[in-house]
């Protein structure tokens, strides 16, 4: 846990930007009648009935000391998956940097194999070589900021049935434009002083 606290203490470095990313199951859900539109003066109405038309997997990253933040939804999330998208992180979305201080779970896909499953050993070599990755404590996911934004996405971007992969990408990326544009950073307050006092009982006593 001290691992992570001390991370976010860490000052804002261009060429090692700090990004969190975490995931998140999502159902696919469609309409069995049309819904009435909004009209003035009446708000809009949906039946009660729904289509399940599977499920997917967003997977989001933010850079808390930026205004940057990235929701992608995909059909799994495989090693193979996370490998993608951390590909896409790493040449996409911060080409310059020496290297990424990644804090994510300890889901058993977010692991350096998953590069080399993806990828040739000498590219995921290179991919490896551009990570620091830090991993949140068992049952303290909570300390990951990437839930932070989740809680954005899920309670305020996707406040409405969406019932395939397309629709699901196109509601995404509106709200990562969105957010984005608001240049919203985390101001995460949370210490290890705080910890050692509000967590007292999780760590370990000797007696002297």
């Amino acid at each position: 846990m001290e691992d992570i606290l001390d991370v976010y203490t860490k000052k804002y470095d261009k060429k090692r930007p700090l990004v969190c990313m975490d995931e998140v199951p999502r159902q696919l859900i469609g309409e069995t009648r049309l819904p009435i539109p909004l009209k003035q003066r009446k708000p809009g109405r949906y039946d009660y009935e729904y289509k399940r038309n599977g499920t997917c997997s967003i997977f989001m990253f933010v850079a808390p000391l930026e205004p940057w933040r990235k929701a992608e939804a995909s059909e799994r999330r495989t090693k193979t998956d996370w490998a993608y998208q951390i590909k896409k992180l790493i040449t996409v979305d911060f080409p310059d940097a020496e290297k990424i201080v990644l804090v994510v779970d300890n889901l058993n896909t977010h692991t350096i194999g998953a590069l080399y499953k993806a990828f040739p050993a000498e590219e995921a070599r290179q991919l490896r070589d551009k990570l620091e990755i830090h991993y949140t404590p068992k049952h303290g996911s909570w300390l990951n900021m990437a839930e932070i934004e989740i809680n954005v996405l899920v309670n305020h971007g996707l406040t409405k049935r969406v019932s395939s992969m397309q629709q699901m990408n196109k509601e995404i990326a509106a709200w990562n434009k969105a957010r984005n544009k608001t240049a919203n950073k985390i101001n995460w307050r949370f210490s290890t002083e705080d910890a050692r006092i509000k967590l007292k009982r999780l760590y370990p006593l000797f007696n002297m």
